[in-house]
């Protein structure tokens, strides 16, 4: 035990660090901040693209989240048995709960044909009995009641095989519809399936039975919602399209490095499913390249697509840009319209390669090496289509710094400038001429800091929420100041600016379709318009972070509302902000993933961002206030004689922590209404997001 004098001598160092810190992050309430916005000084055009969103095969991000099927190992990589196989090498929470097809009848009437498989190692035989149903089946789906739901099955076997497909949503004898297949033949065939389920269930399943002699091959199955969109979710598609993102990137992160492209082409049924050697899930193949560019057509964004540079090649990337780019002339380009899809995808954004400077990608090499395999890279999917525009993999300090990999490649914890262990510095340096954007990724967690001199993550210890709300913006600033000093020492990068592509960005550890993150992404967005020459393309991690899901239903998110207001409503020619309250000086050394300036207007503790449309015929305003307290705002608009009559669109939840779950009243709303001058002192309600709209007369 201490004793009253020891713990008086503990307390007062504690007491003292908090007496200085507290401040730094806490708002005085009692202060009214001047803003002062000349429309007249402005600065680059913000780029639709900033609004971008990332897609991967990871968990169920794809399969389940946005593609429309129902059924998990459609195509049987798993052998068939009651005992359930083994689970995947490598940690759970990169893949989701697979449903398994178990027998019908004994183990014994069902095994793997490995001889004469439909696709993939193996295909599931059945052997059959005049007198009693075998095959197999797959429990756990889910069905509304009134819902049509459509799809196909592969199937061979003995003529004269009578093979019954019941979707069977409950435990009554009429609870069932059944399609029956009497035509099978010795090759396989492809037949159609249609069900209309009377209830709901969340455990439906669905049986594949035969009855007769020989034997039934059943090569693969599907079944979707009739309503499905090409393949995707209806309600998914609904949700998404009204972000309007600009760009959607494909098909990873790290999936990329260990996917084969040409394996996720052609018929769907016949692209065999393989363990995906990234994540340790099995992947269907089923959402490939033309897939994911029907998507971007369906939500009306750009395709961005990244190439295999980690076990790829570059004759295979060249292939890929022919493929969706080259003429029905061109080798590849014929394979694309023999595939269904005779027009060139004309897919102008090109990413070589996901994070190759880190150790857990496949195919990662130092830096030097990397330039070489880069260059021969561009140069092939150039050749193919010189319109491209190749966007390259790096990391600046702070990524290097955070991720420990400056000290595994150069022993250093905060990388020198244009070093090994700085990769985007030493790649821009020595392949500029091949670069037409750079590759940036952040992920912001709140409570973390990087120790520049020991090189660990620390807990930073409770934080006020505009210090927690400021992550995500300090990264983005960090990656500004980075740049600057490569703008010093690399004399052709003034001759040819390369933009950075945000293309992997996100805060982790807020609970689910929270809205405490929505202040956070407000913030990193201005941070980003306030540099809007230098970030001119993003790529959210991930889209489905966008919408709150079931099974059934989906709807947007705290963050999809936030993306879609800013998109909707704010403009793109970014206007001066200025004010008489600076933000804080930063509380950590810099260097690293820790910036000289912090991010934010001078208008502490709110920040600021305002911009005109692209006719220049509307002012708009986004105040952010990141603190829990209501915070005011006296504003001098310069250049510009707005409108006496505007909008207001604001959120603004009873709480930081408010969600919206799919199927319940949501927590958080997007409130429109209109307003009249903005020349008063303005109220900024606790952690709210504001956008103000009035013509410009």
């Amino acid at each position: 035990m201490h004793s009253k004098a020891q713990s008086s001598s503990l307390l007062k160092p504690l007491l003292l660090l908090a007496a200085f810190l507290l401040p730094i992050f806490l708002p005085a309430q009692d202060k009214q901040v001047q803003a002062t916005i000349d429309a007249s000084r402005t600065g680059a055009p913000i780029s639709k693209y900033v609004y971008g969103q990332f897609l991967e095969h990871i968990g169920g991000i794809v399969n389940n989240n946005i593609w429309a099927e129902m059924l998990d190992d459609r195509k049987f990589y798993d052998p068939i048995s009651s005992h359930l196989p083994a689970e995947p090498a490598g940690p759970g929470w990169r893949r989701t709960a697979v449903r398994h097809w178990v027998p019908i009848g004994a183990d014994e009437f069902v095994t793997m044909d490995t001889e004469r498989p439909y696709v993939g190692e193996h295909t599931p035989i059945v052997k059959l009995s005049q007198t009693e149903a075998h095959g197999i089946q797959q429990s756990g789906l889910a069905v509304r009641k009134g819902t049509s739901y459509t799809g196909r099955v592969v199937l061979a076997g003995t003529p004269g095989t009578t093979v019954k497909m019941t979707l069977i949503w409950g435990n009554a004898a009429n609870d069932r519809q059944t399609v029956t297949i009497a035509k099978l033949r010795a090759e396989y065939l492809k037949f159609p399936l249609s069900f209309q389920a009377q209830s709901d269930s969340d455990d439906a399943r669905l049986e594949i039975t035969g009855t007769g002699t020989g034997s039934l091959h059943i090569g693969a199955v599907s079944l979707m919602p009739a309503n499905n969109v090409q393949g995707f979710r209806a309600e998914v598609i609904a949700a998404l399209k009204q972000l309007h993102s600009g760009v959607y990137r494909f098909p990873g992160g790290n999936f990329v490095s260990g996917h084969e492209w040409r394996d996720a082409i052609g018929d769907p049924d016949q692209r065999p499913p393989i363990m995906d050697p990234v994540w340790h899930a099995v992947q269907p193949n089923d959402v490939g390249t033309d897939e994911f560019v029907e998507l971007c057509r369906l939500l009306d964004v750009e395709p961005y697509v990244t190439v295999n540079g980690g076990f790829g090649d570059a004759w295979s990337a060249a292939q890929l840009v022919e493929y969706a780019n080259g003429s029905v002339t061109t080798p590849m380009g014929k394979l694309r319209a023999a595939n269904g899809h005779p027009q060139p995808y004309h897919v102008k954004f090109w990413g070589v390669g996901n994070e190759p400077w880190g150790e857990w990608q496949l195919g990662f090499m130092p830096v030097a090496q990397w330039e070489l395999k880069y260059d021969l890279f561009a140069k092939a999917m150039k050749k193919v289509d010189p319109t491209i525009k190749l966007i390259a993999a790096g990391a600046m300090p702070d990524a290097m710094t955070g991720s420990k990999q400056a000290k595994r490649l150069n022993g250093q914890i905060v990388p020198d400038y244009l070093s090994a262990g700085d990769w985007s510095g030493h790649l821009l340096a020595h392949c500029l001429d091949n670069i037409d954007l750079l590759s940036e990724h952040f992920y912001s967690t709140g409570g973390q800091r990087t120790d520049i001199e020991k090189g660990e993550k620390l807990s930073t210890g409770p934080q006020p929420l505009v210090e927690w709300e400021c992550s995500p913006a300090t990264q983005v600033r960090v990656k500004y100041e980075h740049y600057q000093e490569y703008l010093k020492r690399i004399p052709g990068l003034k001759a040819k600016p390369v933009p950075i592509s945000l293309d992997e960005w996100a805060y982790l550890g807020a609970p689910p379709n929270s809205y405490k993150v929505v202040p956070a992404y407000a913030w990193a967005f201005h941070e980003m318009f306030r540099h809007s020459d230098l970030y001119q393309l993003g790529g959210f991690t991930f889209a489905t972070a966008m919408i709150s899901d079931d099974r059934t239903d989906a709807v947007l998110s705290p963050t999809g509302l936030l993306f879609k207001m800013y998109r909707e409503h704010f403009g793109t020619i970014p206007v001066e902000v200025s004010g008489d309250s600076p933000q804080p000086k930063p509380i950590y050394p810099a260097g690293g993933d820790q910036p000289r300036v912090n991010p934010g207007s001078d208008t502490y503790p709110l920040d600021v961002s305002a911009a005109l449309s692209d006719d220049r015929k509307t002012f708009t305003l986004a105040l952010l206030n990141p603190s829990d307290g209501e915070q005011h705002l006296n504003l001098s608009i310069n250049g510009a004689k707005l409108s006496s009559q505007g909008h207001l669109w604001r959120m603004a939840p009873q709480s930081v922590d408010a969600t919206i779950t799919a199927g319940q009243k949501p927590g958080v709303e997007v409130e429109e209404k209109e307003v009249t001058s903005l020349q008063d002192t303005v109220s900024v309600p606790p952690f709210s997001v504001n956008i103000y709209s009035f013509a410009v007369q």
